[in-house]
């Protein structure tokens, strides 16, 4: 038996923000121009790339011993995996994507009931017609190999279902979108026997612990400052923290140092109210993981 955990690293618009965060989290990736099987400085980790679509597959059957795809091709697939987290990331942003059904600007079509009897095209081909099956809605739903956008725009298609974030793109062909079918995004999963091996139970929850840690501390940001004793009690009351901020005083003063972590949305408004305040000093660093 291979002690090695053989962990797929998704192919595509994911690869390189997957090794990214990997890297965030202490583990560096290092793909040999067209190789499959890039290098991990972990050698309890065999790495492999393959496309996010057939992941899931892979981890179900074996192939893999844990994998990250999207929820939308586990869905899609109906496989049968054990999803150990949900990792929140992509190429463009920190939000879950959307796979959402768009029609031409001004077609007449405007709900999910209008599209009885026309043509759809997609890529999430199973799980679009499940899902209109199950409304009783009568559809042809159509695989699209790509340029999906294009096949409504040419009239090959009433509809498509696509996946967006931004939903640039969808606005620059002209399209409206009409319903959303899901909210999808990364999740690392495990094949069902792999998660009972004790030892590669325990490198799978590693991964997904600091790859969880490394994208909480994308959202977060370390400060530390320097406070007056008589302004320190309006200071601390104006610092959001995980716990609490930890407070020293400084070597023979009446000054304290004071630090703590917040969030990456808030900081640039807090600063400025923390001047105001008798705050001096003031020091931002970013936090490579929050565990």
């Amino acid at each position: 038996m291979n002690d090695k955990l053989k962990l797929g690293i998704p192919k595509g618009s994911l690869q390189n923000a997957t090794i990214a965060l990997f890297k965030r989290s202490g583990w560096n990736i290092n793909v040999n121009g067209r190789s499959y099987f890039p290098e991990i400085d972990d050698t309890t980790i065999e790495c492999a790339i393959c496309r996010a679509q057939e992941m899931a597959a892979y981890v179900e059957n074996g192939t893999m011993d844990a994998g990250l795809t999207g929820r939308d091709w586990i869905a899609e697939n109906n496989s049968d995996v054990h999803v150990v987290a949900d990792l929140v990331y992509s190429k463009v942003s920190s939000r879950p994507a959307r796979w959402v059904i768009a029609v031409p600007y001004d077609s007449p079509i405007n709900t999910i009931e209008d599209l009885d009897g026309k043509k759809i095209a997609t890529e999430l081909l199973e799980f679009t017609k499940r899902y209109f099956a199950k409304r009783n809605i009568n559809v042809d739903v159509q695989f699209s190999w790509g340029a999906t956008e294009a096949k409504v725009v040419s009239g090959l298609a009433d509809a498509i279902v696509e996946v967006t974030e931004t939903e640039s793109t969808i606005k620059a062909h002209g399209l409206k979108i009409i319903h959303e079918l899901m909210q999808t995004n990364t999740q690392l999963i495990a094949n069902h026997e792999a998660w009972k091996i004790p030892a590669k139970r325990e490198k799978i929850e590693q991964i997904a612990l600091l790859l969880k840690g490394a994208l909480l501390g994308e959202k977060l940001v370390g400060i530390k400052m320097n406070v007056p004793e008589g302004r320190l009690k309006k200071i601390v009351s104006l610092l959001p923290s995980l716990n609490a901020p930890t407070v020293a005083s400084l070597y023979q003063s009446n000054w304290f140092s004071v630090e703590t972590v917040v969030g990456i949305d808030i900081v640039r408004d807090l600063i400025p109210e923390l001047l105001k305040n008798g705050a001096e000093g003031i020091i931002e660093y970013p936090l490579n993981k929050v565990v």
